[in-house]
């Protein structure tokens, strides 16, 4: 064989270092930070009408609205939803845009909401 053959027929084994890559770390979206919907007692709402507006607002069962109207009653606040800002924002106004309760005659108007941050 020649040497130009043999040039070709050597098993040539070279080294290549791998290049070191740094673990990236897993790029989680930040999570925005939580916020109560507070609705406050008065005298001038039913329970009725804070069940028919959980209901519409919030999509909660008739039973569950029950129970928020207890304890907003009892404790003279609940918190109906708790999420993010812009969220809680617009539910507040929802609330404040309700109108009048007809089944009160001594109502005027909405009842009254609130947003505060969350413990979280």
């Amino acid at each position: 064989m020649s040497d130009e053959e043999n040039m070709f027929n050597e098993v040539v084994t070279v080294a290549v270092a791998e290049p070191k890559t740094k673990e990236r770390p897993k790029n989680k979206p930040k999570r925005q930070p939580p916020y109560h919907v507070i609705l406050w007692d008065d005298t001038d709402h039913t329970f009725d009408y804070v069940i028919r507006m959980m209901n519409q607002l919030f999509r909660m069962s008739r039973e569950k609205g029950y129970q928020l109207a207890k304890e907003v009653d009892a404790s003279g606040r609940a918190i109906c939803m708790t999420t993010t800002l812009e969220l809680a924002e617009l539910k507040r106004d929802q609330i404040h845009a309700f109108g009048r309760d007809d089944a009160s005659a001594h109502c005027k108007g909405s009842m009254s909401a609130t947003i505060e941050p969350a413990e979280g």
